[in-house]
């Protein structure tokens, strides 16, 4: 295989790049714009909004929450089977929505099967973006999760338009037909370095053959057919046996020259390697949240996760609820907020670069605008104002692309990987909640109102304890106003946060 040196920024690169796009274009577009779908469910089963509002929260919370299995799943068998895998998991999620019986199936068909399928393609594109960029993967991984909001923007409107002209089963059949295309995308991401599950059995593989050159094979390795004129075994035939086995049988190889208990204790002394692991790792995580810091940005994640995730789902809703609007608009206000959300990625990227803003508070001051559009909404007696709340709150929701910088500021670039999956877990908790504690509060209340002013403290709350809990009397590191030099390395999992 070609060296990984002499393919990175560019080549090939860009067919990966272009293909991570579409990916995640084809994964995220229905569950970003849910919004759209949210009012057809409501009509087409009758349940409470608060009960409805679970698909849209677990869809988008279900992947974050499990991003670090996703990542493993990619580390161990690279990006191309997961992401092959994920098209199905996708595409028979949102097939399986349109033959749903109840909101039941719906919470499991479309919010965790087509969840998780969405966080196997999120770890997917962005880890082989990492492996064929270097220094251009800032610009890469720009361009691949900008998917995100097109899709969103894109799908918002096609859905809307499908339901018109199929109705919502055959709307949801046509999406999930387009997101087998999936499989198309990852064939495209070759892989420039061996995943962990091969190395390790092609490790396993040398080892054992080795052992096979200098050590007397066993006597049942030694018989040869009748008639044969080879001496030695047919090497292709063990190579497969070796492969398909090696795995289950790592452990034995390592035993199976001992004897007695000193099997017994070979396997015991791998169970404690194995804790010893684990225990570092939990210690490692419990470091982390020890520092104040740190802390008052994994709250501020989940409150505002808490608080600005549930417009996504419920905007159109408020519009038709509130006699704003009688049907969707042929621009939905979802699309508006997602293209909203695109600007914003950029624009506050562009501005955490600058040297004398600090990225802290730059998120909080995006919290503090967030909560007030959230508090205005309420408030607010025509549809046009309700699209200009949608962009500013679409443009401050962009500031997901300041965490990977907040994060590598707080912890370090060594401890990026781990921090970044705790603020992960976070996130998608409150992304979780959110919308079912809205929608409870409009089936007690009949009214949006009470729900986006709990919204909104959320969201100010969590402003003010990031704010204060990151003012400079509180730090214990020296020189922490100055912005630090971010050098990423080649090491993928370190840098597949930066979007």
């Amino acid at each position: 295989m070609t060296s990984s040196t002499k393919v990175l920024d560019g080549g090939w690169g860009w067919a990966i790049v272009a293909a991570s796009f579409m990916a995640q274009f084809l994964a995220y577009g229905s569950p970003q714009s849910v919004g759209v779908l949210y009012p057809e469910w409501l009509h087409t089963y009758q349940e409470g909004k608060g009960m409805t509002a679970w698909v849209g929260s677990l869809v988008a919370g279900v992947g974050l929450i499990a991003s670090p299995i996703c990542s493993a799943c990619v580390d161990n068998f690279g990006a191309r089977p997961v992401t092959l895998f994920s098209g199905v998991m996708v595409a028979g999620g949102l097939m399986l929505s349109a033959f749903a019986p109840n909101v039941q199936f719906l919470i499991f068909s479309y919010g965790i099967v087509v969840g998780l399928g969405c966080g196997l393609v999120y770890a997917a594109t962005l880890t082989i973006t990492c492996q064929y960029f270097d220094k251009r993967r800032g610009l890469a991984l720009g361009i691949v999760t900008t998917g995100t909001s097109v899709g969103a923007f894109i799908y918002a409107t096609a859905q809307n338009e499908l339901i018109v002209l199929y109705g919502l089963d055959g709307c949801l059949l046509i999406i999930g037909a387009m997101a087998l295309n999936l499989m198309a995308c990852s064939g495209f991401m070759r892989p420039l370095n061996m995943p962990g599950y091969y190395l390790k059995q092609k490790a396993a593989l040398e080892r054992n053959t080795e052992e096979q050159l200098f050590v007397k094979p066993p006597f049942d390795d030694l018989k040869i057919a009748v008639g044969s004129a080879a001496t030695t075994p047919e090497k292709p035939l063990t190579v497969k046996e070796l492969l398909i086995t090696i795995d289950a049988k790592d452990l034995s190889i390592q035993t199976e020259k001992k004897e007695g208990h000193l099997a017994g204790l070979a396997i015991v002394k791998a169970i404690k390697q194995k804790q010893k692991a684990y225990s570092k790792y939990m210690q490692s995580l419990y470091e982390i949240l020890q520092d104040q810091e740190m802390l008052a940005f994994c709250i501020a994640i989940f409150l505002f996760s808490l608080g600005a995730f549930p417009p996504v789902l419920f905007v159109e809703d408020v519009a038709q609820s509130g006699g704003l609007i009688e049907e969707v608009s042929v621009i939905p206000l979802v699309s508006i907020g997602a293209i909203a959300t695109c600007i914003g990625k950029l624009a506050l990227g562009i501005l955490v670069d600058i040297k004398w803003i600090n990225g802290v508070y730059l998120y909080a001051f995006t919290m503090l605008a967030a909560g007030l559009v959230l508090l205005f909404i309420p408030i607010t007696k025509s549809y046009v104002g309700l699209q200009i709340l949608t962009a500013i709150l679409g443009f401050f929701s962009g500031n997901w692309s300041l965490t990977s910088y907040i994060t590598t500021k707080i912890v370090g670039i060594d401890r990026l990987t781990q921090a970044h999956g705790i603020l992960m877990f976070f996130g998608g908790f409150g992304i979780m909640l959110g919308p079912p504690v809205v929608g409870w509060f409009f089936d007690w209340t009949q009214s949006y109102d009470l729900a986006f002013y709990f919204s909104g403290i959320c969201v100010l709350l969590g402003a003010f304890i990031l704010f204060l809990l990151s003012l400079p009397c509180w730090n214990r590191r020296p020189s922490e106003n100055d912005k630090p030099e971010v050098q990423y390395t080649s090491t993928c999992d370190k840098v597949a946060s930066v979007a």
